[in-house]
């Protein structure tokens, strides 16, 4: 009568990975990383840190032409936004395509700044795939000496 609680895959550990695949892809969510962050997935993947002068974002966007990248500030929220283009070929008799696992299209990521970064200094480059965002501090909010007299 209960010889199907007896009973397990042949293969335990493959059931407890297609178990966690599953989970992992439940209603399309994943979570962050950190309190700021957003799920995986998201493009272009970002860094953000800060030094006392400035808030630097790394955003990883390898194959995109520089040139069609947009990046704005506007209230407080640095905007990222762009378009990868397919790279994939056409398909034909002599090629078929049976994996294609590059995003591709219009992308957009918004990260608010905080309230002492100075959106008239801002400088952006791209190197190897990389976008480097350096947003300087304002300079009332940096740290000063009084001198007592």
């Amino acid at each position: 009568m209960y010889e199907s609680l007896l009973r397990f895959p042949t293969d335990l550990f493959a059931e407890l990975d297609r178990m966690q695949r599953e989970m992992q892809g439940f209603g399309g969510l994943s979570l962050p990383s950190s309190i700021r962050a957003v799920g995986r997935g998201a493009f272009p993947a970002i860094n953000i840190g800060s030094t006392p002068t400035a808030i630097r974002i790394d955003a990883f966007a390898p194959g995109i032409d520089p040139a069609k990248l947009s990046i704005s500030i506007d209230r407080g929220l640095l905007t990222i936004a762009g378009e990868r283009a397919s790279d994939v070929p056409e398909e034909s008799e002599k090629l078929s395509v049976y994996a294609h696992e590059r995003a591709v299209g219009p992308f957009k990521r918004v990260v608010s700044l905080p309230e002492d970064a100075d959106p008239a200094r801002v400088a952006a480059t791209y190197r190897d795939g990389v976008v480097t965002i350096a947003v300087q501090r304002r300079e009332s909010a940096q740290p000063r000496r009084i001198e007592v007299k």
